[in-house]
């Protein structure tokens, strides 16, 4: 932990969260020692491309430290080939973490754990259960492999505080995040847990994958949509396209859309660009939607774009 981190290196791809990147400007990494590494078609890390550029940067004198792979990106829903990247860290002495702020909760159903699969193999991983476990704001987390690399980092004991340390098995939260003291944030999962039961939330994480689905398929059955990206874990991206539009006519038809849509208070939804195009992005985690829902919002998007 007293290492000079200087010439450490962090490794993630195009579609990582901003907020990743944001934390290691916190934590004091500087943009040269951060490799954001170009999605494949898929919009997935490449894992020999992460190899190619440890492999680099080791012959550079530098110091490979750490990979932040995705369970899900918030552009797409891409996962990242979890089992591929946990062998690239294994092999290089790498850390592995995975964002799975968005998706990582949907192991809690049967299809989503198939998906995931790997991420078992992670050292650490962010979950958000702001997102598929429908609660509010304040309830990130980060799960740890091995605790003790918590307690190494954050384990303080000022003289004010001798005698409140106990046996090492005690759990006190100080010793394990930047906070002495904290707010119950767990409390209101913990409760949601206790009323609904697990099974209600993979339920509803399963249903939000399908509508994605029946989403994507809707869309096909007509000539005006481009799917851009095919429903994964709940998310899919389109646009609206005509033959005789270029395609900067395109982006502006279909950011004019989103617009009037969002003015009219109908629904919600968000723009994002991959590979330079502008595209709608549908999310379909509420589990209130339904399909009815889903063909009314794609009609209200063609009669806004005629």
């Amino acid at each position: 932990l007293q290492d000079d981190m200087t010439d450490a290196v962090v490794y993630f791809s195009d579609q990582t969260h901003s907020s990743i990147e944001r934390a290691l400007r916190i934590l004091g990494f500087q943009p040269g020692q951060l490799r954001k590494l170009p999605a494949d078609a898929d919009f997935r890390l490449t894992p020999t491309i992460v190899q190619r550029e440890v492999e680099a940067d080791r012959a550079a004198g530098r110091k490979p430290f750490c990979l932040i792979a995705n369970a899900g990106t918030t552009n797409t829903g891409a996962i990242d080939p979890l089992p591929a990247l946990a062998e690239v860290c294994r092999n290089e002495g790498l850390w592995l973490h995975v964002d799975g702020a968005y998706g990582a909760a949907s192991v809690l159903c049967e299809e989503g754990r198939s998906l995931l699969a790997g991420l078992e193999l992670a050292d650490s991983v962010v979950i958000d259960p702001h997102k598929w476990l429908f609660q509010p704001y304040e309830i990130g987390c980060v799960l740890v492999r091995d605790s003790r690399w918590l307690r190494e980092t954050f384990h303080i004991l000022p003289e004010y505080l001798k005698d409140i340390e106990r046996a090492e098995e005690e759990i006190n939260f100080c010793d394990y995040g930047p906070q002495l003291t904290r707010g119950f944030r767990a409390l209101k999962l913990w409760m949601s847990l206790k009323v609904f039961g697990l099974e209600a939330f993979a339920q509803a994480i399963a249903r939000g994958i399908e509508q994605a689905r029946i989403a994507e398929r809707i869309l096909r059955e007509s000539p005006v949509w481009e799917v851009v990206t095919p429903a994964q874990l709940g998310i899919l991206t389109f646009r609206y396209v005509l033959p005789e539009r270029s395609g900067e006519e395109i982006d502006a038809l279909n950011l004019a859309m989103l617009e009037k849509l969002m003015d009219s208070g109908f629904a919600m939804l968000s723009s994002t660009t991959l590979r330079g195009r502008v595209v709608l992005r549908m999310c379909t985690i509420n589990p209130r939607t339904t399909e009815n829902d889903l063909r009314e919002i794609i009609q209200h998007l063609e009669e806004t774009g005629q």
